[in-house]
């Protein structure tokens, strides 16, 4: 960070024909003679359904860090992973056969879902929103919920259980479910859409002529180019290209909408192909915490009784009967594949972390990021011993490269309150948590 004599306002924002673009923290908005201004801190939370091959997520011993095979793709982030196990998401369990939506709404809340197929439905808070309500008053946008399928939120899903439980990991409170949103095209909308102007009919001619948002700010990215230094022109190109790639991958998609691709129910904007869809909702939340736009973001990955199949990396059969293996070698070795494709993505967004500069440092930096499934072994449907791994710096005092087990019968929700601790965000109860964890090395 160098200190300059400029004194740019810190949520300097270019704008145009009602479109919003806001910017990095740029050297020119720390004024000359003041000390560089304390990180900002994210959370990310990124869910993948139906468990794990436990055999070959399960590092072989605790203490330093040994890379499981399902963890091989994260190789590069060893020093900043913390795999974490014997969590029990306990508030899952029910002697009834809903056991997904259980295992998905528990994950986030710590809280027993209500079985109910219509009105009545009831979980509690996620933790997400509750870091969301601590900082909404400083962001655009409260949190982002994306999500890789459907996400209606009515009507009866599993076992007498409402598609709200099925289809979302978010909820405002203990009676309000979020949806997640799946169309990259709404979520670029939602971050640089209209913000300054009224002209709804200006606004859809513009996006019609399929014109860059960028070209709506031209003038006013060049006029702040002639204002900054070397150093900030470098990063506000940076992130000028980042969103200019992003925003041609989505037409790209929306293009190619009316060919006929495997994918059932395909809003307009989202690509064919799963890893690229996967890669460009990632590169959205990555951006929206480069401009302070949230702070807040959940990912899911995969839901509760996704029935997606993966043909592209050699799995033709559906996820969740899939993850009905009966412990049969060739369908885990498969179940298997599925979940390192899963970690191969997620390693994605976690370079695009680092290679984003913010401050003194990178995104990653300023950045804690869960990862998890809400069940173990999905053949036996188990909420016990979920797999866990929490990618984090310094920044939070976690220190990464390390297998830590914990006692059994720890509730999971008492790493989603030593993490809403590490956020700044005190409460002395979550969900079904008993205490706090230890995060850093004993």
């Amino acid at each position: 960070m160098i200190l300059t004599r400029q004194s740019l306002p810190r949520r300097t924002v270019l704008r145009g024909l009602g479109v919003s673009l806001a910017l990095p923290l740029l050297d020119a908005m720390v004024p000359a003679m003041t000390a560089a201004p304390a990180p900002v801190k994210r959370l990310s939370t990124v869910y993948v359904g139906m468990g794990m091959n436990m055999d070959l997520w399960t590092p072989a011993s605790e203490g330093p860090l040994d890379l499981s095979p399902i963890l091989q793709p994260i190789a590069a982030f060893r020093d900043r992973t913390l795999v974490l196990s014997g969590f029990d998401s306990k508030e899952a369990d029910a002697h009834d056969g809903g056991v997904h939506p259980r295992c998905q709404t528990a994950w986030l809340t710590g809280s027993k879902p209500f079985p109910t197929e219509g009105p009545g439905i009831r979980a509690g808070i996620s933790m997400d929103q509750i870091a969301a309500a601590e900082f909404e008053s400083e962001t655009q946008l409260a949190s982002m919920e994306l999500a890789l399928e459907s996400f209606e939120l009515a009507g009866a899903c599993n076992f007498g259980y409402s598609c709200a439980y099925n289809n979302t990991l978010c909820w405002r409170n203990a009676t309000t479910p979020i949806p997640m949103e799946v169309n990259p095209r709404v979520v670029f909308e939602r971050m640089f859409g209209t913000a300054d102007s009224t002209d709804q009919e200006a606004r859809l001619a513009y996006v019609k002529k399929r014109r860059s948002i960028l070209d709506a700010v031209s003038a006013r990215a060049a006029a702040l180019n002639a204002r900054i230094g070397a150093s900030d022109r470098q990063k506000v190109d940076q992130y000028l290209d980042a969103v200019r790639d992003v925003e041609r991958r989505i037409q790209k998609a929306e293009e190619q909408i009316d060919q006929e691709i495997p994918v059932v129910d395909q809003p307009v904007g989202v690509p064919g192909r799963f890893e690229d869809h996967a890669r460009l909702m990632f590169d959205l939340l990555a951006l929206a915490y480069q401009t302070d736009l949230t702070r807040v973001g959940t990912f899911m990955v995969a839901k509760e009784q996704s029935n997606r199949a993966y043909p592209e990396i050699g799995v033709a059969e559906p996820h969740h009967p899939l993850s009905h293996h009966q412990n049969n070698p060739e369908k885990l070795a498969k179940q298997a594949k599925v979940n390192v494709f899963h970690m191969q993505l997620f390693a994605h967004f976690l370079e695009k972390l680092q290679a984003t500069p913010d401050g003194d440092g990178s995104l990653l930096d300023h950045t804690v990021v869960l990862y998890g499934s809400g069940m173990s072994d999905s053949n036996l449907h188990l909420m016990w011993d979920v797999p866990t791994m929490v990618v984090g710096s310094s920044t939070f005092g976690i220190a990464g490269g390390r297998h830590v087990r914990h006692p059994k019968g720890t509730p999971l929700a008492n790493l989603q309150l030593t993490l809403l601790d590490k956020m700044g965000v005190r409460l002395d109860r979550f969900g079904d948590s008993s205490g706090k964890l230890n995060l850093v090395s004993l």
